[in-house]
């Protein structure tokens, strides 16, 4: 037996997106970040919530704006913005893998 504590799992944040069709898609959001470049723009993160999470998965981003209760989407058309929020995901990411990896390390 594994003396390994597991912590409880966060419960995964869900948003429903329509497809071409109008067909609401369930996705998962895996990451929520703001660009420290002073323009107070967020972005979030998604991949499809049925998909496998041991398979390598598609994600998406998009830009995203809150009122009320409610999130509004924004597609991400500018190749400059795309390649910010490219760089700052990948840079996010590879800091969570070392992070997890330093807690592993120490367990």
């Amino acid at each position: 037996m594994s003396d390994e504590k597991k912590m409880p799992e966060e419960e995964a944040e869900i948003i429903y997106i329509p497809d071409d069709e109008g067909n609401d898609e369930a996705f998962e959001v895996i990451m929520r970040f703001e660009l420290d470049d002073g323009s107070d723009r967020k972005y979030l993160m998604v991949v499809p919530a049925e998909e496998d999470p041991d398979e390598e998965q598609e994600v998406f981003a998009f830009r995203y704006e809150e009122e009320n209760d409610e999130i509004k989407l924004f597609a991400i058309e500018e190749q400059e913005e795309w390649d910010m929020v490219e760089e700052t995901f990948n840079t996010l990411m590879n800091e969570f893998g070392d992070a997890e990896a330093d807690a592993e390390g120490k367990s």
